[in-house]
């Protein structure tokens, strides 16, 4: 099981500009890019955690790194 469980996608949303990432669309999921990753954010609450890692894996991070955002 990932270490990442009960992530709201708001709070994911803050923690992801946090980092500089922008919105770039929205709808059923929420778009963001900082021009070298382009990440989908669903608008579940909670993100699943398998969902959530493979978000942060494809912006280049680790879990523990996201950790740190929140």
């Amino acid at each position: 099981m990932p270490k990442l469980q009960g992530v709201q996608y708001k709070e994911a949303i803050r923690a992801f500009e946090r980092l500089g990432y922008r919105i770039v669309r929205q709808s059923k999921h929420v778009v963001m890019t900082n021009d070298l990753h382009v990440i989908v954010i669903p608008r579940n609450n909670p993100i699943n955690a398998y969902t959530m890692g493979r978000i942060i894996r494809d912006a280049g991070m680790t879990v523990d790194e996201f950790k740190r955002l929140l």
